[in-house]
């Protein structure tokens, strides 16, 4: 065997390792809640251990993946499922370093959240079931995080969207639980149905849904998909929409709290809603092309779809972050945290385009989903210390009594709003460093909704957890089990310092860009041997982290810094002593408007829903009169009808048929001569 032939035969042989390890990632959480639902379910302490051992052990899994990777993909080997003609369905996974990442923030989320989960749903009668459904959840999420294809990656799409039904409606005795389910799993279909289309018009076009097949051909001929480019991207970011809640398919995602909290905290974290903004940064290279636009939509020039995806962003951003200032649920303030931060994540893939890479939003979706996940579980065990009180107007004096949910609380708040040193800080630079780059206007907006999104959580924050108790929950609350503070402390660290890793920088790499300010907080070992070289290292290393974004773009960073500033001044001036919401007062009307989310759910009830009932009957109309009783019925009762007449010429009467046979000749004769 020669030289070349070898290195083939360890490639296949490495490949075929890797691959049995990202498929065991995939289904071993699946594995565990299947075989647990089928025979542990009556044991409920054995059913939460083992599917979070499966998790675990996917996470360990993707460590592993995530070490070997390096600085390429790993080999795999799809299987080929439905060989069709012009397209061979295969069952393939792609591990990169963008899979890889996102494998271990999936994993570890959840499996801190199934940990906090058996504290919070203790001696809940559906326990076992929750567990099993989580697991499905996660290895659902898995599939699309790293799936190789378009095909394979919507049908654990569409998996995601029926485990989400599932744990959203979990309580479903709750007719509110079910009706959110039903609006989550039916707003979901809407973008859904778009996705399908963008990829059967790429399918169209470049003959293949494979990625990296796709992002080759799109290299090699930008125009491959002619005027219908611009098309195809909005088609593929309608899914995102529907998935990541933007406008206007984001009504969903705020009902969503009628879960129970761990599914908030995993469905709103780096799950489910992350997954749109996951899928446009794997497919990013629809956006780099030239949008072209049929003829009816030549009226939009040059206007790509990627600014079109920015603006929508920008504005789901803004909108949520109005709508949150006026909130008093905790966990709905903390839902439409989630939407505005969705928004930004969105407009910086957009924007994106004009950089030529998604690693600034991709970023932020992984420094997101830490922080965001203990906020929502500080909130899940706030709740379940007052009595599952949610109201923030009801609590009041938990700093004292609940001392790690208070201050694991103010670590994630803190690296929301985007205050340095958290990690909140450096990722949401790199958005407005891009946005500044590529738009003033929307860096103007994205500014604005960073000071925003501090005014809310600061007010979140005072009313909550300081001041006196406002209710008699709130004055006999208490610290949470172990079982549910433990996670809230091991998600405080990655949301203090993890932009202080590579992970930017491995991000940027990735898709092929500089890196620009994220920062790199790894100090390397010191040359010289003593105490003061060691710390001069350290210093050097502190400085550059803590102040890279400044050195890099010191107007976005400033910019930055000041909405937080300003964000948080306004919410003591206007919370630090209050006893009651000052703001109704003071924005009137405009205040009623925020707290009733714009009226969009009423003016989709009043407008949408009626015109959609509207065509239903309409179409019920045509299908029942028109299409069924004119056309199929018609056709039947008239052949019918002339088989009715030719039955009663047959008498079996020979002179009848004599007389007709007569009488056919004559007619005959009498048209030949005539």
């Amino acid at each position: 065997m020669d030289a070349h032939a070898a290195q083939t035969a360890v490639a296949v042989a490495s490949g075929a390792k890797y691959q049995d390890l990202a498929w065991m990632v995939l289904a071993i959480p699946l594995m565990t809640g299947i075989g647990t639902w089928f025979l542990l379910r009556r044991h409920q302490a054995l059913t939460a251990g083992f599917n979070i051992a499966g998790v675990l052990l996917s996470f360990v899994l993707g460590v592993i993946l995530l070490n070997l990777t390096g600085g390429s993909d790993l080999p795999t080997t799809p299987f080929h499922w439905l060989p069709l003609e012009g397209l061979d369905l295969t069952l393939g996974l792609l591990v990169d370093r963008l899979s890889a990442l996102m494998t271990l923030v999936v994993t570890a989320v959840a499996a801190l959240v199934m940990i906090y989960s058996t504290g919070y749903m203790k001696g809940d009668r559906s326990y076992s079931r929750f567990f099993c459904t989580l697991s499905l959840f996660v290895s659902s999420m898995l599939g699309i995080v790293l799936a190789d294809n378009f095909v394979m990656l919507f049908i654990f799409w569409e998996l995601v969207g029926v485990s989400s039904y599932l744990l959203i409606g979990f309580w479903y005795e709750r007719p509110a639980a079910g009706d959110a389910a039903k609006k989550a799993f039916l707003t979901n279909r809407l973008g859904d149905f778009g996705f399908l289309l963008g990829i059967l018009v790429v399918w169209g076009a470049a003959g293949t849904v494979n990625f990296t097949e796709l992002a080759a051909k799109f290299h090699a001929n930008p125009a491959l998909l002619g005027p219908m480019a611009g098309v195809a991207g909005l088609l593929i970011f309608l899914g995102a929409m529907g998935k990541s809640a933007q406008f206007p398919l984001h009504v969903w995602l705020p009902d969503a709290m009628e879960g129970p909290t761990p599914v908030s905290a995993l469905i709103h974290a780096a799950t489910m809603v992350a997954a749109g903004v996951y899928m446009l940064c794997r497919v990013f290279f629809l956006y780099t092309v030239p949008p072209g636009w049929p003829t009816p939509l030549a009226f939009l020039g040059d206007l790509s779809a990627a600014t079109i995806i920015a603006c929508i962003g920008g504005f789901t951003a803004l909108l949520a972050a109005l709508i949150a200032v006026q909130q008093n649920d905790i966990k709905r303030i903390l839902a439409y945290s989630t939407l505005s931060q969705l928004g930004y994540m969105v407009m910086a893939v957009g924007l994106g385009a004009h950089a030529g890479t998604p690693a600034s939003a991709m970023f932020h979706l992984v420094t997101h989903a830490f922080f965001k996940a203990m906020l929502f579980l500080g909130a899940g065990s706030v709740i379940h210390a007052c009595h599952h009180e949610q109201d923030i107007w009801k609590m009041g004096g938990l700093r004292q009594r609940m001392p790690v949910t208070f201050w694991t609380f103010v670590i994630g708040t803190a690296a929301l709003a985007g205050l340095p040193p958290f990690s909140g800080f450096y990722s949401k630079d790199e958005i407005l460093v891009t946005a500044l780059e590529a738009s003033p206007l929307l860096f103007g907006l994205a500014v604005l909704v960073a000071c925003l999104t501090t005014f809310y959580m600061t007010r979140l924050v005072l009313v909550a957890f300081l001041g006196a108790p406002r209710s008699d929950p709130a004055g006999h609350a208490h610290e949470s089990p172990r079982s549910m503070t433990w996670p809230l402390i091991a998600l405080a660290v990655p949301s203090l310092g993890l932009a202080w890793t590579p992970v930017g920088s491995f991000l940027a790499a990735h898709f092929g860009g500089s890196g620009h300010a994220m920062a790199e907080a790894t100090v390397a070992a010191p040359a010289a041997v003593g105490v003061l070289p060691m710390l001069e290292n350290l210093a050097g290393g502190v400085n550059e982290a803590m102040f890279g974004p400044f050195n890099h773009n010191a107007l976005a960073a400033t910019m930055g810094l000041f909405a937080v500033i300003l964000g948080g001044s306004l919410a003591w001036a206007a919370y630090g002593h209050a006893t009651r919401d000052p703001l109704p007062k003071l924005l009137g009307g405009f205040g009623r408007t925020l707290r009733h989310k714009f009226y969009l759910d009423e003016l989709y009830e009043g407008v949408f829903i009626p015109l959609h009932d509207l065509a239903g009957t309409l179409a019920d109309w045509l299908d029942r009169w028109l299409l069924n009783g004119l056309v199929i019925r018609g056709a039947h009762g008239s052949v019918e009808l002339i088989g009715r007449a030719l039955r009663l010429a047959q008498t079996g009467n020979l002179q009848t048929y004599a007389f007709l046979f007569a009488a056919g000749l004559a007619v005959v004769a009498w048209f030949i001569l005539r």
